[in-house]
């Protein structure tokens, strides 16, 4: 049976117990993670070296997180024609060309600032188009291996963290006493190893091919396809309320991870491999409360869980950081935090399985993508004003203050008691005749929907 959209719905047709292509996608999907952690402080501290400016750090943050932006608009449909697993090898190879650009230019002596700008934001453009080509195949890679969709989703986020944790201890370390210019080679490097994995693993996946069935793209089909991507998640309360709240504390994340922590480790903390470690230790935690999560997490009601995460990781580094100088009161705070951050994308990522039928999945995790990355250009460019013009302390207390108002939405707002609804539901469900209208309409209360499932810091679902 092939779901509307051109892709075999569910594993009909397929082996059960077919594990390889959810492998592939777990250890592609952790090598790009791995490199996106040595971009995450490599870059910051390269811009920091070459400018001295953390206004102009901020604002090559601005220059990489715009693309994501606009590629996670308009990218849902595109994926689906060209292939989930062609657009993964392009976006991997794109970016790390992208990346090694930079360091060479910078060795010849013929970067420029504008070249730096302009090279994250090729970095930016595709990378989130490739992440989310990987991410929109777990529900039918989770339904051939024989794993239930809430393990499958922890497993990816656990995955992902203990990624971000390796890569953020190799890359501080690297900063420290090799430079930037060798984190963004390994960057490269690893965009590399992803593609190679993906071009392999995923041969012969009927949902990682591009699309057969249905009208050719024309400009017409394309605005039709992304209305439906829209109207579906405005419709879905619950959906637009996580989409909303996660568009404000990423752009939170964003000046935290772009500019607050990499100035507050060279002010105070002593420098990159202080930064490595509080970012590896963060990671490492929230690996654990990933893990945790998988194992036991189905027995307690999502929304509580939800919440008492983010307040834990939230405003707490921020406020921590502005109120010590060292880096052992910040660091126990982060240990806390990441065993917060590491239940949230699980729950964000099956409830946005069970909300969103399959054949809606690009185009509706494209527009809540874009929606949860709208705020994140403007999250590092702000940071670096603000703390050129009033201070880092200040700038921290009021980024603090405001994550601490926006992780209260679960407990204020009624759409978010929907959270707690499950269904079984995943990619087979769907009939093949399942039209927007319907699907709409039954998320357009506080409750979940009745169709099948999927979601969208770059091609995600909410995540956070």
């Amino acid at each position: 049976m092939t779901a509307p959209g051109g892709h075999e719905a569910g594993t009909a047709g397929t082996r059960k117990g077919d594990r390889v292509p959810l492998a592939t996608v777990l250890t592609a999907n952790a090598i790009s993670v791995t490199g996106n952690s040595l971009t995450l402080i490599g870059v910051p501290w390269f811009a920091l070296e070459t400018t001295g400016s953390p206004g102009k750090a901020g604002l090559v943050a601005f220059c990489a997180a715009v693309p994501v932006v606009l590629a996670a608009i308009a990218g849902g449909p595109v994926i689906d024609r060209l292939g989930r697993r062609r657009v993964g090898i392009a976006s991997d190879l794109i970016c790390g060309l992208a990346l090694a650009a930079i360091p060479l230019l910078h060795q010849s002596g013929a970067l420029r600032f504008w070249m730096l700008c302009a090279l994250m934001a090729v970095t930016g453009l595709f990378h989130a188009p490739g992440e989310m080509a990987r991410h929109v195949l777990v529900p039918d890679l989770a339904g051939r291996a024989g794993t239930s969709l809430t393990r499958a989703a922890s497993l990816y986020d656990a995955v992902a963290r203990g990624a971000r944790m390796t890569g953020a201890a190799i890359a501080g370390l690297l900063v420290a006493f090799m430079g930037p210019d060798t984190v963004l080679y390994l960057d490269a490097a690893t965009f590399a190893v992803s593609a190679l994995l993906v071009t392999v693993g995923l041969r012969g996946v009927p949902s990682a091919e591009p699309m057969r069935d249905g009208p050719r793209l024309s400009p017409a089909r394309y605005r039709a396809d992304l209305r439906e991507g829209y109207t579906f998640l405005f419709r879905a309360r619950l959906l637009l309320g996580i989409t909303v709240m996660v568009m404000v504390t990423n752009g939170l994340n964003q000046s935290w991870s772009s500019v607050l922590l990499p100035v507050h480790a060279r002010e105070e903390l002593g420098g990159p491999a202080s930064q490595g470690l509080l970012v590896s230790v963060f990671a490492g935690c929230a690996l654990a409360g990933a893990l945790l999560y998988g194992a036991v997490g189905e027995r307690f009601p999502r929304r509580a869980v939800f919440t008492v995460g983010f307040l834990l990781c939230g405003a707490p580094p921020y406020l921590v950081a502005a109120l010590t100088e060292t880096t052992a009161p910040l660091l126990v705070t982060v240990v806390a935090a990441g065993f917060g951050a590491g239940v949230l994308n699980p729950i964000l990522t099956t409830v946005m399985y069970e909300q969103v039928p399959d054949a809606l999945r690009s185009r509706v995790m494209g527009a809540s993508t874009a929606g949860v990355l709208l705020t994140t250009p403007l999250g590092g460019l702000a940071a670096g004003l603000l703390v050129e013009r009033v201070g880092l302390t200040a700038t921290l207390l009021g980024i603090g203050a405001l994550y601490f108002l926006a992780t209260l939405s679960p407990m204020v707002f009624p759409a978010w008691r929907g959270m707690d609804t499950t269904r079984r539901t995943g990619p087979a469900d769907a009939p093949a005749d399942a039209s927007l209208d319907a699907s709409a309409e039954d998320v357009s209360s506080s409750g979940p929907s009745t169709p099948a499932p999927v979601p969208g810091p770059g091609g995600t679902p909410p995540r956070r």
